[in-house]
C-alpha cells in the first residue's frame, strides 16, 4: 500500500513545512529533473493533487484519498484486512449470484432446444444457428454504449436496471410462436446483457487491489459452472413436466426470468455503487478502502469522457491484443454454449441425457477456474503464462473430438466437458484489461472493444456449427482449434511486450531519478497520483504492466 507518511511530509527534513511544487508536467508523469524523488516532491505532487480534485472530471474517489493523510500509517495497516474482509463477503456473493443468473440465461436456449422449441417455432437447419447467433448481434450493438454508460451512472444502479430489463424479456420468451419473435427478443436480451461483465469489471476494480482481482475474478466466473449445474437440473426437472399446461422450453424461460426478476430488486437495494457509497463500511472504512486500491495506479473512477484516451485505445497493440483474445473466445463460447447439447445428442444420447451430461462441465468450471486464479494471485507476474497454459487443455480436447471414432462416445462426452474451461482464458484476459489499462475514458473503450468482437466471435462460432456435418462437426471443431491457438500465441506475445515495457521504464527512471521499483504490490506514489488524475498505462512514466 502506498505509504501515507511519504506522501504528506518531506523525508528529507524534520520540517513539515510544504516545499515548492513541481509543475503540472512533474505531476502528470513525465520525468521528474531531480535526481532524487525527495519527501519534498512527494509533498508537491501531493499539493498539485489536491488543487486537482476540484477541477472538472475529478476522481469520485478523490476526496476520500485526501483524508488518508488524517491517519497514520499504522492505523490504515491495521484497518486494512478489516475492509478487506467486509468487502469479500459484501461484495462477492452479490457479484458471483448476478453472474450466474447471467449466465443461466444465455444457457437457457440451449436447454430449451432440447424440449421442444425448434419444432414448436419452426428452428430447424440453421435458423436455430440464426436464433443463438441474434443475442450476440444485440451485445455487439449495445457493447460500447454499455461501457460508455458505465463509465458516466453509478454503475450499482444501471446494472441493477438491466438485470429488471432483460428478466421482463426472459418471461416474455414464452409468447412467441414463430420464427421473428423469437429472433427479435434474443436480440434486446442481447442488448442488455451487453452490461453486465464490464460492469462487475468496473465494481471489481473499485473494491480490489490488483493482487486481489485475479482469484475474485475467477470465482465469479466460476459461477459459470454453478450455473451450468443449476441449468442441467433444472432443464431435466422441467424437461419431465408433461402434463403442465405450459410447454417444458416455455418453462424454462418463465421460471429463469422469474429468478432475475426477484434479484434485480435485490440487486438494487443492497449493491453499492463505489467505496464512497459503501453503507456497509464506516467513514474510516471508506477511506482504508480507497487508499487499499490507490496501489492500482487507476484512481477509482472518473466521469468525464476524454476522446484522446478512446483514440489511445484503439491504437494500443497491447489493447488490441487483448481484444483479439476477445474474438478467439466469442467464436469458441458461441459455440460450445449453443451446441453441447447437438454434440452430445450425436455421440448416441437421448435429449434428456444430453442435458445431464453437461452437469460435469459445470464442476470443470467451477474447479478449474478458481485454481487459475489462485496461481495468477500468489505466483507473481503468471497471469500470461496461466492463459497461455490452461487454453492447451482445451485445445487437447478438440483435438479429441476431431479424431476419435463415434464408438468410444464416453472419451468424445469427456473431450466435450473439456470445453468448458473457455471461462478461464476469459477471465484472466478480463484481468489484463482491469489491471494494464488505465485511463477511465481509455478503459471504457478498451473493454468496448473487447466485448464488441467477442460478441462478433460469438455471431461466427454460432454459424460454424453446420447442421450438414453433424455430428462431427468438422469445420467447426478446425475453427475452434485455431481459436485457442491463436489465444496461445498472443498471450505469450503480451508477456513479453509487458516485460519489455517495464524494463524499458525501469530503466529511464533509474538512469534519470529514484523511484519505487514495483514490487508486484506497492506503487510509486507518483503513479498513484497519476491514477486520481486519470492518466493512461502509456501517459504514466511511473505506471508498471501486470505480467
Amino acid at each position: 500500500m502506498v505509504d501515507v507518511e511519504k506522501l504528506a511530509v518531506p523525508a528529507n527534513s524534520g520540517d513539515t513545512t510544504p516545499t515548492e511544487k513541481p509543475s503540472l508536467e512533474q505531476s502528470q508523469g513525465h520525468i521528474a529533473d531531480e535526481s532524487k524523488p525527495s519527501g519534498g516532491l512527494l509533498n508537491g505532487l501531493k499539493s498539485t493533487w489536491t488543487q486537482l480534485t476540484q477541477s472538472k472530471g475529478v476522481d469520485i474517489g478523490a476526496d476520500l484519498f485526501a483524508e488518508v493523510e488524517n491517519y497514520s500509517q499504522e492505523e490504515l495497516e491495521a484497518e486494512k484486512d478489516i475492509v478487506r474482509r467486509k468487502i469479500d463477503w459484501h461484495i462477492m456473493p452479490i457479484i458471483c449470484f448476478t453472474y450466474m443468473i447471467q449466465f443461466l440465461d444465455k444457457l437457457s436456449l440451449n436447454y430449451a432446444s432440447a424440449y421442444g422449441l425448434i419444432p414448436d417455432l419452426g428452428l430447424e437447419g440453421q435458423r436455430y444457428s440464426w436464433v443463438a447467433a441474434i443475442f450476440n448481434f444485440g451485445y455487439l450493438f449495445w457493447a460500447l454504449p454499455a461501457n460508455l454508460l458505465i463509465q458516466k451512472l453509478p454503475v450499482a444502479k444501471y446494472t441493477g436496471t438491466m438485470i429488471f430489463v432483460w428478466a421482463i424479456l426472459l418471461v416474455s420468451h414464452i409468447g412467441a410462436t414463430n420464427y421473428g419473435g423469437i429472433l427479435a427478443l434474443r436480440f434486446l436480451l442481447g442488448m442488455f446483457e451487453a452490461s453486465i461483465s464490464p460492469a462487475i469489471m468496473n465494481i471489481c476494480s473499485m473494491f480490489f487491489t490488483r493482487a486481489e482481482q485475479p482469484l475474485r475474478m475467477c470465482i465469479f466466473l466460476a459461477c459459470n459452472g454453478a450455473a451450468t449445474m443449476v441449468g442441467a437440473l433444472l432443464g431435466f426437472g422441467l424437461g419431465h413436466a408433461n402434463n403442465a399446461s405450459l410447454a417444458s422450453w416455455k418453462l424454462i424461460f418463465l421460471t429463469i426470468g422469474l429468478i432475475n426478476f426477484a434479484w434485480s430488486i435485490i440487486f438494487l437495494w443492497v449493491m453499492p455503487d463505489s467505496p464512497a457509497a459503501a453503507k456497509f463500511l464506516t467513514h474510516k472504512q471508506r477511506v482504508v478502502a480507497v487508499w487499499r486500491v490507490a496501489d492500482n495506479m487507476m484512481g477509482v473512477k472518473t466521469k468525464q469522457f476524454k476522446p484522446a484516451q478512446a483514440w489511445e485505445a484503439l491504437t494500443d497493440i497491447k489493447v488490441i491484443g487483448i481484444a483479439l483474445i476477445g474474438l478467439a473466445s466469442g467464436v469458441i463460447n458461441g459455440g460450445v454454449s449453443n451446441f453441447a447439447s447437438a454434440l452430445i445428442r450425436g455421440y448416441g444420447f437421448s435429449g434428456i441425457n444430453a442435458t445431464l451430461l453437461q452437469l460435469p462441465t459445470g464442476a470443470f468450471e467451477l474447479a478449474i477456474v478458481p485454481i487459475c486464479g489462485l496461481i495468477a494471485t500468489y505466483v507473481k507476474d503468471m497471469r500470461c503464462i496461466v492463459l497461455a497454459v490452461i487454453s492447451l487443455v482445451p485445445f487437447g480436447g478438440l483435438l479429441g473430438i476431431r479424431f476419435t471414432s463415434l464408438d468410444h462416445r464416453w472419451t468424445l462426452v469427456g473431450c466435450t466437458w473439456l470445453q468448458y474451461i473457455i471461462g478461464a482464458p476469459v477471465i484472466v484476459s478480463w484481468n489484463l484489461l482491469t489491471t494494464n489499462v488505465a485511463g477511465h475514458t481509455k478503459r471504457s473503450y478498451a473493454n468496448a472493444m473487447w466485448f464488441t468482437i467477442y460478441a462478433a466471435g460469438n455471431i461466427a462460432g454460432a454459424n460454424i456449427f453446420f447442421a450438414r456435418e453433424a455430428p462431427r462437426y468438422f469445420s467447426a471443431m478446425t475453427g475452434l482449434l485455431v481459436s485457442y491457438a491463436g489465444i496461445i500465441v498472443i498471450a505469450v506475445a503480451l508477456r513479453f511486450t509487458y516485460m519489455w515495457d517495464n524494463r524499458s521504464r525501469d530503466k529511464l527512471c533509474a538512469e534519470r531519478e529514484s523511484f519505487v521499483p514495483w514490487d508486484g504490490k506497492t506503487a510509486d506514489p507518483r503513479a498513484v497520483v497519476d491514477g486520481f488524475n486519470d492518466l493512461t498505462d502509456k501517459q504514466s512514466k511511473y505506471f508498471r504492466y501486470a505480467l
